[in-house]
């Protein structure tokens, strides 16, 4: 939906109830790059922008106008949250508007935001992927710079371009803090501080297959730390068998285990995770795109290791995840650059004659996995 106006932000309770209390456990004191705000433990950050929004939130001294921007839509959804709950009285819903969307009126947020508070001290208006800081911003920008000291702005934006005028005016006047993935360190201890915060433990190890499983998108991983702790309420260990048991494995990863289990020559299993898949309803035509995704990263991965780049490089070079970046790294080693561009090969004209008609997409994809797979290592 564009164009969403919302006046008033409802009842004060928590909505989101135990996964605020998720964003609410830190790592401990002394950890490094990680921190907590206070004995509460407010919020999580690795870097020193983040550092300056917990201590805004801390002191209440605010800046009249935020951006936050950025990959992480976990961090940016609780840092939005909080904001609000810090910089209005509860209840008040006279004070707050919300738009969302391409189609925002920038004369009717104008309009709003030259209106007084109401027997407060601030009005707060939230924007969120309007795409003003792509294009269409720069009435707003201007009126930046003449906003009156009572109304105070929070944009939460996907994609920004930094060379437009409502960036340099937000960047002048206010504060910018992008958000992005975090690294595989942080996460570990993100997630370790989460078990303990429930009273259990768990093994390094363990944290490591679970984030493998689940992947890095920290609002899934929230979702899938709560079905596991459930599932072991009455134990003190979670296990790898229980993440077996309750979390859902993410469909790059299980691509990848297809194509892990291709690269062993294990053909019956790479057919049972295709299997698992199409159960799954996921289309025969989406498994092979994803799988010839798969098959390039690994060409991409591999070209870059054998020009003598870092994990580090390569992982920003190829666009990959950095706790990803390992494990492509010792799938490749598994192939020849030669042999990757084949099966590349090999896939676009799988889906040629699917498209064409010459084969059905299921039978297509399966024909393909059976041939990889029984290849001569």
């Amino acid at each position: 939906m564009y164009g969403v106006f919302h006046a008033g932000y409802g009842s004060s309770h928590n909505p989101y109830g135990w996964r605020e209390s998720l964003f609410a456990v830190g790592i401990p004191a002394g950890e490094p790059s990680v921190s907590l705000l206070s004995k509460r433990g407010d919020f999580l950050y690795n870097t020193r922008v983040m550092k300056s929004l917990n201590e805004d939130l801390k002191t209440g001294q605010f800046k009249q106008i935020y951006l936050l921007c950025g990959e992480e839509g976990y961090l940016k959804k609780q840092y939005k949250e909080r904001f609000v709950k810090a910089m209005l009285p509860e209840g008040d819903t006279m004070n707050y508007a919300y738009y969302e969307g391409k189609n925002t009126d920038i004369k009717e947020v104008i309009d709003l935001a030259e209106t007084l508070p109401f027997f407060a001290e601030r009005r707060l208006i939230v924007f969120e992927n309007t795409g003003f800081f792509k294009s269409s911003g720069s009435e707003l920008a201007d009126y930046i710079g003449e906003m009156p000291p009572t109304t105070y702005f929070i944009f939460i934006e996907n994609e920004v371009d930094k060379r437009s005028r409502l960036y340099k005016a937000v960047k002048s006047k206010g504060h910018i803090v992008e958000l992005g993935i975090q690294d595989e360190a942080t996460l570990r201890k993100w997630v370790a501080g989460l078990v303990r915060k429930e009273n259990k433990e768990m093994s390094q190890a363990d944290i490591a297959y679970f984030l493998n499983k689940v992947g890095t998108d920290m609002e899934n991983i929230t979702g899938e730390l709560e079905k596991l702790f459930c599932y072991a309420m009455d134990r003190d260990t979670l296990t790898r068998a229980d993440v077996d048991a309750v979390c859902v494995t993410q469909i790059t990863n299980h691509i990848f285990e297809m194509v892990n289990a291709v690269a062993e020559q294990n053909q019956k299993k790479a057919l049972d995770l295709y299997y698992d898949l199409l159960a799954l309803k996921e289309p025969p035509m989406r498994i092979l795109f994803l799988m010839t995704r798969e098959y390039r990263l690994l060409f991409h991965v591999k070209a870059l290791a054998e020009q003598g780049y870092g994990r580090k490089e390569i992982a920003s070079k190829a666009g990959i995840h950095p706790f990803a970046a390992g494990r492509y790294l010792d799938q490749a080693k598994r192939f020849r650059l030669g042999e990757l561009r084949s099966i590349m090969e090999e896939g676009a004209q799988i889906e040629q004659r699917v498209k064409t008609g010459l084969l059905t997409d299921s039978l297509a994809v399966e024909l393909f996995i059976v041939r990889q797979s029984g290849k001569k290592a």
